[in-house]
């Protein structure tokens, strides 16, 4: 039986003092039922990590690079992500995809490297809004899941877990309804169940686009659906904890 998981993506937000508040109330509330993360800003990871540290909350990173070390400006390795205690790496969030051009090659990178620094991935996948009207959903999906399935690494691969977040839907105030996420889920499973049915069991796949406290329920009801990659409703506590509650 998988467990829910709830992960907070900060973005580029925040401060050391609205930090502390929202994790002060993140930690009055932490026993939810499911398992719950946030991803702060990486100049922020140490203060969360001693904030967090000795709780159920998780912490992680919303992007690590596909080099061990060097020559990398401006970059973190996932040795340097594991060394802060660090339990997950968001990859492939579409942003980064979309603003910075990574590659689906690159983004399996990036999970390679985490899953060896012993940091889980959390693989994002999803389409825009032009590829969901002409009906390229599941062949952008696939295409983008397979570039890690079809990697001659992959079997290293340890703990992963699927985010498949609608472009059109992030940020947007739109959501896919349950059934079309279920959908995508569901063909997520499928792929990953050609590869190793005990692999499509144990894999968590979280929906992530505009959850809120308002569609969490309903969402996280849909037998795939196994928690969520939470935007902007996770800078508020309220929300962010009504949501956990609904996964678990």
């Amino acid at each position: 039986m998988r467990r829910s998981l709830v992960v907070g993506n900060w973005k580029m937000n925040g401060s050391r003092s609205a930090n502390r508040e929202l994790l002060k109330q993140l930690l009055s509330a932490e026993s939810s039922g499911s398992d719950v993360a946030v991803c702060p800003p990486a100049i922020y990871l140490s203060e969360v990590a001693e904030q967090l540290g000795g709780s159920s909350i998780g912490w992680g990173v919303q992007n690590l690079s596909e080099a061990d070390s060097g020559a990398y400006t401006g970059e973190i390795s996932a040795a340097m992500v594991a060394d802060l205690g660090c339990k997950f790496a968001i990859v492939g969030h579409s942003e980064r995809r979309t603003l910075y051009a990574e590659t689906d090659s690159l983004v399996a990178s990036k999970a390679l490297q985490a899953s060896a620094a012993g940091v889980v991935p959390i693989v994002c996948v999803g389409e825009t809004f032009e590829q969901r009207n002409a009906e390229q959903t599941l062949q952008v999906v696939g295409r983008q899941l397979r570039a890690l399935l079809e990697h001659e690494q992959f079997g290293e691969l340890g703990e992963w877990v699927v985010a498949y977040e609608p472009v059109w839907a992030i940020g947007t105030g739109l959501t896919a309804t349950p059934a079309q996420a279920q959908a995508v889920h569901a063909f997520i499973r499928g792929e990953l169940a050609a590869v190793s049915q005990s692999l499509a069991d144990k894999v968590r796949i979280l929906y992530g686009g505009s959850v809120k406290a308002a569609n969490a329920v309903e969402l996280f009801a849909e037998t795939d659906i196994d928690g969520g990659l939470v935007g902007g409703a996770s800078l508020d506590g309220s929300e962010f904890i009504a949501i956990c509650r609904a996964a678990g």
